[in-house]
């Protein structure tokens, strides 16, 4: 049995050991200045380290304030090569016709056009492309990470229609990405409003991968529109080291 005065001490070095790790962890934490070229640098590694990838991306659209029932399904088979930018193998769809044809095939246009080399750094989030400001209140947690919160408002450039206004959560001590929210700046034919879009990441082998998305819209057409993409299955070819 351990005495008052032992068990005492034992409780005091635990204390001192959360308060060390606690301290530790808050060390590791990059400080709100150095942010935004912590992000640069995440970005930067990612786009450098990664020669190709493939991934499944499984596209349900709902409309208006049906959020059960999908009135159209896709499933695609991504495939992303450094030089070429992204191509698409559809393996299944279902639903209206109309609304994967306008819709979930537009999308894939969209993020193809978008990928292609030279144009895709205008759509990273990067300095260079966005003013970034860390809010207030420190550091908080999305998904189990230690995260800043950074307001981010493009730049005013030739392709800034690829650009998000809204808010952007870093990994506090790396700057990698792990969730993204805001509106596009894009206009999409027929849609009444700025399209609302939200982005969760995590890291996959290395580098921050999308793991969910959602976009939201309105139009004359189709009304209020959600569709969610889920990807799965990554397989990441890395580029070799020089």
């Amino acid at each position: 049995m351990l005495s008052k005065l032992s068990l005492l001490k034992f409780c005091f070095a635990v204390a001192v050991v959360g308060l060390l790790w606690t301290a530790i962890a808050f060390a590791q934490d990059s400080s709100p200045a150095t942010i935004p070229g912590k992000i640069d640098a995440a970005v930067k590694a990612r786009v450098d380290g990664i020669a190709s990838y493939t991934v499944t991306e499984h596209y349900t659209l709902f409309r208006n304030d049906d959020q059960t029932h999908a009135a159209a399904e896709m499933t695609v088979k991504t495939t992303y090569k450094r030089e070429s930018g992204k191509s698409y193998e559809i393996l299944s769809e279902s639903g209206s016709e109309v609304l994967r044809r306008m819709v979930l095939h537009s999308i894939l246009d969209n993020e193809r056009d978008i990928n292609k080399p030279g144009v895709r750094e205008g759509s990273f989030f990067t300095s260079s492309n966005y003013l970034m400001t860390v809010e207030p209140g420190g550091v908080q947690q999305i998904e189990g990470r230690r995260c800043y919160t950074i307001d981010m408002k493009p730049k005013p450039k030739p392709n800034s229609q690829h650009l998000v206004t809204g808010t952007l959560w870093v990994d506090a001590a790396t700057g990698e990405i792990v969730q993204v929210q805001g509106k596009a700046q894009k206009t999409m034919p027929l849609v009444t409003g700025k399209l609302q879009v939200f982005r969760k990441y995590t890291n996959v082998n290395g580098f921050a991968q999308a793991t969910y998305a959602r976009a939201e819209s309105n139009s004359f057409l189709f009304g209020r529109t959600v569709v969610t993409i889920d990807y799965r299955d990554y397989q990441i070819v890395p580029r070799a080291s020089r």
